[in-house]
This record gives C-alpha cells, structure tokens and sequence, in this order.
C-alpha cells in the first residue's frame, strides 16, 4: 500500500480514487453535460436510477478493472435480462465518465475502453423493411377497414415520405405548402409523462428540410386537412398550433398513438387472413420508403436529403435493405464494355 501510495503521489493520481464510487463518477459526468435535450436528459437520469440501487455503482472506481466491467455487463445480459440497447445506455455514461475520471487524474485506466460486441450478443432486433407486395396489401387493408381507415391518408403520408414518427405528428398547417407542393419539417413533437407536450428540434440539423410532396401524398393531405375535427380551442405547444390530428379528448395526437395504430392494425390483418404479415410499426414504414427509392435508383445524396440524415453511410448501411433477387436484377442491367 505505502508504495502504491508513493506511485500515485509521484504520477500525481488521486489515492483511492479520490474516495468516489462508480454512481458518484456517473453523476459528475452527467452534471457536466448541459444544453442536452429532454429525452437525453431523462435517459441520462433512468441510468443514475440505475447505478444508485445496483451494487456495481457503489463500488470505489479506482478498484474497478476492465475485467470486472466486462463481467459486470455480461451478467446484465444474462442474469438480469438487460436487453443490449439498454446495456448500451449503461456503458455509454461509464465510458465517458472513467474517462473523466482518468483526464483529472483519479485513475490510471478507462476500465469501458473496449468494443461492447465483443463482451455481449447484440439481440437487437433489426426493423427491416417490408416489401412492396406486403406494403401495397397493408395499405388496401386499412382503406377498406371500416374503423381504421380514418388513418389511411397519415400512413400512406409516412409510407411515401419516409418522415420520421415525430416530425409526421409535429406538422401543422402552416407547414403544408400547397402551391409550392412541398412540406416543412424542421421539428417534431415530443411527449414525456413527467413534462407532457413539447416542440424540439429535428434529430438532426439535416433533419430541418422541406419535402416535395409528390401529387398523391398532396392529395391525402388535402384530405386530412378537410377533415381534421379540432376542439373548439386549438391546443397550442410551445408557440404552434393547427396540427393535424386530434384524439377522442382533443389532445393532439403523438408518436405513441401511431405505434398503438399499427399493432392493433397487424393484429387484425393477422387474425383475419392465414397468411401473416411482419410486424409494421412507423418506422419501418421509414426504412420501406429508403429501401424503395434506393432500389429504384435514386441518387443517395438525394436520397440522405430526403431521409433527413447528417450521414451517407446511415443512408446507404442501416437503411436500405438488399437481397439476392435485387442484386441479381442490378447485374442484368450493367452493360460491360
């Protein structure tokens, strides 16, 4: 002890790791992170929650080894059923926050410095996108059902948009530019329980963007418009009104309304027919319409532009799905001189 004490004196390391537990590091890491955005924040905080009553966060972060860590994590997995999204969320505070605690010299090493896909199985489930023919068959289903066609038009709109959820229920008249034909997206509505309704900007600064609305997306606007049933006081959020949708209680209708649509939609269609269709939430009606313009040969710079991506390579990697049939139609049609 007396000579890793003169160790840490003469590299000028903190003894003891200046008596600061894992659940102490993380909260200073988080203090320091202002100016982030609400659901950032309250992830931030489902973490500290976390690390507060789990036995790990009480630990002295100078006695933490990389290899506890990587045991740590996988017993999140294993034993407690941590999914690798949430396990994600985990370490992507501890990573930083060791790393705080290494720049201001409380430690010699960052114990999270290595690749979680090699300690853990990534069971994330990958929203593929759906095809053509199960796309074209959903679409008719919820047109010709006589309670869930009143959301045709919002569906088709997401199905040949590619708009994200959030931006879709953000939009409100004043967004929709009929004789320019185009639509303005540069924010989308958020609702958490602890702060109800709130305007914040797009994901990304290239998710501010304005759409061409292509003459049949036009028209199901036009439609949602003609018959949107507002209470008699427009709700008002953060300075915008005359969105789009409404609930039965006159409450503008969020992300949440959507995602419960579809799954009532595909339970349905699956009750009624023998042959079942995939699980289609909001989102995979955004990767279907990336996948469909990538196959249909559109200019992936386009192509980032219209999805609203800071990066080409979420465009062209995470989004588009190919398969044997689609590279084997690519082949035909290139001509080798």
């Amino acid at each position: 002890m007396k000579k890793r004490i003169q160790a840490d004196q003469f590299d000028k390391v903190a003894t003891n790791g200046g008596n600061m537990s894992v659940y102490d590091l993380a909260e200073k890491y988080v203090a320091t992170k202002i100016g982030v955005r609400v659901n950032t924040r309250m992830n931030y905080q489902t973490v500290l929650n976390f690390l507060k009553n789990d036995s790990f966060g009480k630990k002295r972060i100078d006695t933490v080894r990389k290899s506890d860590a990587k045991l740590w994590l996988i017993k999140l997995q294993q034993e407690q059923g941590k999914s690798y999204s949430q396990i994600h969320n985990i370490r992507g505070i501890l990573r930083p926050a060791f790393q705080l605690a290494f720049d201001d010299d409380l430690i010699r090493k960052n114990p999270f410095e290595f690749e979680l896909v090699t300690v853990l199985v990534n069971d994330s489930v990958r929203r593929e996108a759906v095809t053509r023919d199960v796309e074209r068959k959903f679409l008719k289903f919820v047109q010709e059902d006589s309670h869930f066609s009143r959301y045709y038009e919002g569906i088709y709109i997401l199905f040949k948009t590619g708009m994200r959820i959030s931006e879709f229920c953000g939009l409100t008249l004043s967004d929709l530019d009929f004789k320019n034909h185009s639509i303005n997206v540069d924010h989308q509505l958020q609702k958490r329980a602890a702060v109800g309704y709130y305007i914040e900007e797009t994901k990304t600064e290239s998710g501010k963007r304005v759409l061409p609305m292509t003459p049949d997306v036009e028209e199901c606007f036009k439609r949602i418009v003609c018959n949107r049933k507002p209470p008699k006081t427009e709700p008002m959020i953060d300075g915008r009104t005359g969105f789009l949708y409404f609930d039965k209680d006159g409450s503008v209708v969020y992300s949440l309304h959507w995602e419960h649509y579809f799954k009532h939609i595909v339970q349905k269609y699956n009750k009624i027919y023998k042959v079942q269709i995939p699980k289609i939430t909001p989102h995979v009606c955004r990767h279907t319409y990336c996948s469909n313009m990538a196959k249909a040969g559109m200019n992936p710079k386009t192509l980032q532009y219209l999805m609203g991506h800071s990066d080409i390579s979420v465009t062209l990697n995470t989004y588009t799905h190919v398969n044997f049939d689609d590279a084997k139609k690519e082949l035909k049609n290139i001509k080798i001189v």
